[in-house]
């Protein structure tokens, strides 16, 4: 295990841990895990809590895909040196994930009143290097090259109990140019079939209506393991396992088969809706990215998910600014966004991330201009969600409910099928937690641009009964 001296104040950790706080930042795999260290701490003995304050222990779950990532732990990191400081140094700090993994022990020449470091290959190691880390009264710093087990094989305390996150692999083999995650989850490895099948059937028995399968590519699931993609497999056998409702992310536009498009067209537990990121329109730029498909293939790919799922809900990532782009790259990118057609996109400026490839190139875009050219890139894709959600109004959706709006306590949220958020006023003298987990059909009449509103006219099925418990 690499241990790193302790140069910082010497501060008293707590003999007796009882309480814990996750922060999580990124992507859905970092929440997974997030619900895995939690498990870890509950079988530990712990119990959460709200504040910083009252927490003996504080696990950063971390993300290093872009630069405010970093610049928000490094800001959260550094306020609770005072907070430790307050409780007689009795708090410990870990910081895990992706920033772990990617920084080590150089994290703490910045904040070093962290405890732990700890990587994306060792999660379960964390209680173990709490331990070390408290008996030593010196932080512990432990990154594993790779390891050969899932986080998913951890106890875990999800965050809903109607839903849960399934990663069916992880790590990645793209390489794409900007990105840092193959550098941070190493290469792409495949869980066997028999074990996804396995927790999905184990989650339904728990009352689980809503699985999401995860993975930096799903659609290359299996290739690994059985010599050629088995994602559509994949697909079919958790649909038939008794969840209700099967999402997955992300898919890369140069793996996802006419068999996933058959699976998604064909099951009707898989929902019709897909995050398929483009990055960017141009040839050239899609060249210098090492995304590996055109603006014309990726076009043709999505005319044939339209072909094969009309009322398909598309969703994308967009980057503006890599090095190099131009004016009318970017215009490329734009002609994209209206021939796709895009319920929703994530968009970004460039940030370059140490350790790419992309960190080197030198033809950087004047970022008042890729502010712009991000502006422009925002009214259109705005005008096209509220163009989709216009088509929706007079139509009944399947909708899981959530819980209350978090801006409104009178609304009930919830998401239809192609992952819209549709709110209905909250029936009078019922709590908003009632609702979280159940199904019904919702009649649409009004459509905004990030949501549409409706009433219930029936609830379609109800889950088993541990996930209605109230």
């Amino acid at each position: 295990m690499p241990v790193r001296s302790y140069t910082g104040p010497c501060y008293t950790r707590p003999a007796m841990r009882e309480t814990y706080l996750i922060r999580t930042f990124g992507c859905q795999m970092n929440k997974h895990d997030s619900e895995r260290v939690a498990g870890l701490l509950r079988a530990d003995g712990l119990h959460p809590v709200d504040e910083a304050e009252d927490a003996d222990v504080v696990v950063f779950m971390t993300c290093c895909v872009r630069e405010n990532a970093d610049e928000r732990l490094r800001g959260q990191v550094a306020s609770l040196k005072s907070v430790k400081a307050a409780r007689g140094g009795r708090q410990t700090i870990a910081v895990g994930g992706c920033i772990g993994q990617r920084d080590g022990e150089r994290l703490l020449d910045q904040l070093p009143h962290v405890d732990v470091v700890f990587g994306t290959h060792n999660i379960s190691r964390l209680t173990s290097l709490i331990d070390a880390a408290c008996s030593a009264r010196d932080p512990v710093v432990e990154v594993l090259e790779c390891s050969t087990e899932f986080a998913s094989d951890l106890p875990a305390e999800r965050e809903h109990r109607w839903h849960a996150w399934v990663p069916i692999t992880v790590g990645c083999d793209n390489f794409c140019t900007y990105c840092i995650v193959p550098h941070v989850r190493g290469r792409e490895r495949s869980r066997p079939l028999e074990e996804i099948v396995a927790e999905c059937e184990r989650l339904a028995g728990e009352g689980v209506v809503e699985v999401t399968l995860l993975g930096q590519n799903v659609n290359s699931y299996g290739r690994d393991l059985y010599g050629s993609p088995r994602f559509a497999d994949a697909l079919r056998a958790v649909a038939d396992t008794g969840i209700s409702r099967v999402r997955f992310a992300t898919s890369h536009p140069k793996d996802l088969s006419e068999e996933t498009i058959g699976a998604m067209a064909e099951v009707p537990q898989v929902m019709r809706s897909l995050h398929l990121p483009v990055q960017s329109g141009s040839d050239r730029i899609l060249a210098a990215m090492n995304r590996r498909y055109t603006k014309r293939s990726y076009l043709d790919l999505v005319g044939r998910l339209y072909d094969a799922m009309p009322d398909l809900a598309l969703s994308t990532d967009v980057i503006v600014g890599f090095p190099g782009e131009t004016e009318q790259d970017f215009l490329d990118t734009l002609e994209v966004v209206e021939s796709a057609r895009y319920d929703q996109a994530f968009t970004f400026l460039y940030s370059p991330r140490v350790g790419t490839p992309a960190a080197s190139l030198t033809d950087v875009v004047p970022r008042e201009v890729s502010q712009e050219r991000f502006d422009r890139l925002v009214e259109k894709v705005q005008r096209s969600a509220l163009m989709k959600n216009r088509t929706l109004v007079g139509s009944t959706q399947n909708v899981l409910f959530t819980g209350v709006s978090k801006r409104d306590p009178g609304i009930l949220a919830g998401r239809s099928e192609g992952n819209k958020v549709i709110h209905v006023d909250l029936p009078p003298d019922t709590r908003g937690d009632a609702f979280a987990g159940r199904l019904a059909r919702v009649k649409i009449d009004q459509a905004q641009t990030w949501f549409l509103s409706g009433y219930i006219v029936d609830e379609r099925s109800s889950p088993p009964a541990a996930a209605n418990s109230l």
